[in-house]
C-alpha cells in the first residue's frame, strides 16, 4: 500500500486528512460512524478565553454549491475544553489541532498560554476574527494586525503554531509572509469567503448577521489558487482547505503545495466523507504507482 503519512512541524500524521474546525465539534458524534484514529488529525471547534453563545439564528443557510454560516464561535471556553474535551480527544490516536480565536491579541495569547501546558499537539490560530481594538476589522486582512496577533501567540506557547488565513484579502501571500515572519510554524487556508443571500419574499438577508462565511464545493478553485500562491511564497508548510469533497480534490490541493488537507462542509452531507477521501487518495496513489503521498506535494507544473 502507498504511504499516506506526512510530517508537519516535526509531527507525523498517519494520513493528510483533517476534519476542519467548526464542522466536527470534538469528534464525539462522528465516532458513532468510525474510529477517530482513522483520521490524520482533528481540528477542534474554535476555542476562546470565555464561553461564547454565538450569534442569533438564523445563522446557517444553504446556497448554490455551498453553505453560508455566521455561527459566531459558539464554544464552552478554553477551561472547559481543557478539562472535559481535550482528555477525550487525546485518547484517539490522532493529531489534535486546538483551534483558537479571540477578539484581541491578548485574548488569543491567553488561550494559547493555557493550552501550552497541555498535551495538545498543535495550535491553530484563526485570524479571521473581529479585532475589537481595530474597529471590528479582522486580524487576517492586515499584514500589521496578522503579524501582531501571531507574535503575541508565538510568545505565549512553544507548541507548533499554525495560522489560519482569511481569503478576504487583496494579497494572500503578503499575509502569509507576515505571519511566517512573526513566528508561525505553518499556515492553513482558506477560511470561508464572505458572502450574503437575500430572501426576495421577505426582503431580508437569510442570515440574522446579514453576511456570513461561504464554504463548500463552490470555493474550491479559489482555495487551489491561494494554496498554490502561498506555497510558493513561504518556506513553512501549508495545510489546504476550502470546498474539498473528494480524494481527487485533496490530491489537487497537495499538488498545489499543501502538506495536508482539511475537510469542512463535506461532512455535513456525508459524515463518512473524511474516511472516504482517505481511501480515494490511497486508490489514486496505487493506481498511479506513487509510493508515498509526499511525492505529490507541490508537484504541479505550471505552464
Amino acid at each position: 500500500m502507498a504511504d499516506l503519512s506526512v510530517d508537519i512541524c516535526n509531527i507525523k500524521f498517519k494520513n493528510p486528512i483533517i476534519p476542519a474546525s467548526g464542522v466536527f465539534g470534538y469528534g464525539r458524534e462522528y465516532e458513532e460512524f468510525y474510529p477517530l484514529s482513522e483520521l490524520g488529525g482533528i481540528a477542534t471547534k474554535g476555542t476562546t478565553a470565555k464561553k461564547r453563545t454565538g450569534n442569533l439564528s438564523p445563522r446557517i443557510a444553504e446556497t448554490t454549491a455551498g453553505m453560508l454560516n455566521s455561527v459566531g464561535l459558539q464554544n464552552p471556553g478554553v477551561d472547559y475544553f481543557i478539562q472535559h474535551e481535550l482528555p477525550y480527544l487525546l485518547t484517539k490516536n490522532t493529531v489534535i489541532l486546538a483551534n483558537i480565536a479571540g477578539s484581541t491579541p491578548e485574548e488569543c495569547a491567553e488561550v494559547a498560554e493555557k493550552l501550552d501546558s497541555t498535551d495538545v499537539h498543535m495550535i491553530e490560530l484563526n485570524i479571521s476574527c473581529p479585532n475589537v481594538k481595530q474597529g471590528g476589522a479582522a486580524f487576517g486582512t492586515s499584514c500589521t494586525m496578522a503579524e501582531q496577533v501571531t507574535s503575541a501567540v508565538r510568545k505565549a506557547t512553544a507548541k507548533p503554531l499554525v495560522v489560519k488565513l482569511s481569503p478576504n484579502v487583496t494579497s494572500i501571500t503578503e499575509i502569509a509572509k507576515a505571519v511566517e515572519f512573526a513566528g508561525a510554524d505553518a499556515v492553513s487556508l482558506i477560511n470561508t469567503l464572505l458572502g450574503m443571500r437575500i430572501d426576495i419574499h421577505t426582503k431580508r438577508p437569510v442570515l440574522k448577521n446579514n453576511v456570513g462565511g461561504l464554504s463548500g464545493a463552490g470555493i474550491f478553485p479559489v482555495a487551489v489558487r491561494m494554496v498554490w500562491q502561498t506555497a510558493n511564497a513561504v518556506k513553512i508548510p501549508v495545510i489546504g482547505m476550502g470546498g474539498v469533497t473528494s480524494g481527487e480534490d485533496a490530491i489537487e490541493l497537495m499538488m498545489a503545495g499543501a502538506s495536508a488537507v482539511q475537510v469542512g462542509m463535506a461532512v455535513f452531507t456525508d459524515p463518512y466523507a473524511p474516511v472516504k477521501i482517505i481511501q480515494q487518495m490511497q486508490n489514486f496513489l496505487e493506481e498511479n504507482h506513487i509510493s508515498s503521498v509526499k511525492e505529490i506535494i507541490g508537484s504541479v507544473q505550471p505552464w
